[in-house]
């Protein structure tokens, strides 16, 4: 499964490196964080870690595979 994730604002390089599994792109005023989620398990690990590091998710989705 394949996801993307809406954070605000711009997310440093160091803390993108956080996330290796999720490619980085930055579309201001948002940064889109995308890539292979392995299960349930996973995407809730991801969600904690947005939140762990202070990042605001305002979107999540699922993209086609």
């Amino acid at each position: 499964m394949r996801y993307e994730f809406r954070v605000t604002g711009s997310v440093s390089r160091a803390v993108a490196d956080e996330f290796p599994e999720l490619e980085k792109a930055t579309v201001p005023p948002l940064t889109l964080l995308f890539g292979t989620v392995t299960d349930e398990a996973h995407l809730y690990g991801l969600l904690v870690r947005f939140q762990d590091l202070g990042l605001h998710v305002l979107e999540m989705r699922r993209l086609p595979d």
